[in-house]
């Protein structure tokens, strides 16, 4: 009975460490974590510039070996620490921890010089690292929110979009023709997609007077349709600041998140939050 207290202790220990930012072993977990996080990605970026790469590459593999190893042991904790780790294998982050650390181990299988472009492939996953950032920036999870509630506004909007494009790219094709580079109707549809998004490329651009005329309607209406997205999120993500506080404690069962503060229980598996 005595062992498995002490076994129970140890584990819930562990966990609001690794999971939590509540406590100040779990904020000196967060911010170790995150230095080695930001330190990978720069360690990336720099290999990509071959005259450095050249100079350093003994060093940055020792360096990329040992982030490695301690996102290895980051991964393992974390599947240790919780009841049930395939809710974390399997979860959103529990999926970007994988892919940040297998790449450097798949490179190990892959020493032939006909996998050099495999290898660098593989190598150049490890960007996925800077999705780790994610679970550190607390006002991601209600930017994710309020994109998820409005999916259905925007998912309508861009339907607008797209039938807009269509009829003017078919107008556009009609009006400018072949000779002018509007050579079918799907490419009529990209000018004027461009177009809508004030990206303007120049391969494509209208040079009758009429042609000009629709182009500044599309330009104009442009700037409208970029704002009415940012508007959708907006508002719903200010109806998520409205909502209960939330605060970093996470269920050690079933690793769900999201628990208000004064929550005593986990609101998916109902398994209790402190170490009572």
């Amino acid at each position: 009975m005595s062992k498995k207290v002490t076994h129970t202790n140890w584990k819930q220990k562990l966990h609001e460490v690794i999971y939590e930012a509540d406590t100040p072993a779990g904020k000196l977990f967060d911010i170790v974590l995150l230095i080695f996080i930001v330190a990978s990605i720069i360690l990336v970026m720099l290999e990509s510039v071959s005259y450095i790469n050249d100079a350093y590459a003994y060093y940055f593999n020792i360096a990329e070996w040992v982030i490695t190893l301690l996102f290895t042991i980051e991964y393992i904790l974390r599947i240790v620490a919780i009841n049930k780790p395939k809710n974390y294998i399997f979860s959103y982050f529990g999926i970007i921890d994988f892919l940040s650390t297998i790449p450097k181990y798949l490179s190990l299988f892959f020493m032939g010089t006909h996998a050099l472009v495999a290898l660098r492939a593989l190598r150049l996953l490890r960007v996925f690292r800077i999705l780790k950032l994610a679970r550190y920036i607390g006002e991601s999870n209600n930017l994710v929110k309020s994109l998820i509630a409005s999916r259905v506004k925007i998912a309508v909007f861009l339907s607008a979009v797209m039938i807009i494009a269509i009829i003017l790219g078919t107008i556009m094709y009609l009006v400018e023709g072949p000779e002018y580079g509007f050579t079918s109707i799907p490419r009529s549809v990209y000018w004027c997609i461009v177009t809508l998004t004030t990206v303007g490329y120049g391969d494509i651009s209208p040079h009758t007077p009429l042609g000009q005329f629709i182009a500044s309607i599309v330009m104009v209406l442009g700037y409208g349709i970029i704002a009415v997205p940012t508007g959708i999120v907006s508002a719903e993500y200010t109806q998520q600041l409205k909502k209960v506080n939330l605060n970093t404690q996470s269920c050690s069962n079933c690793n769900e998140t999201n628990h208000a503060d004064s929550a005593r229980f986990c609101h998916k598996c109902g398994a209790s939050l402190n170490n009572e």
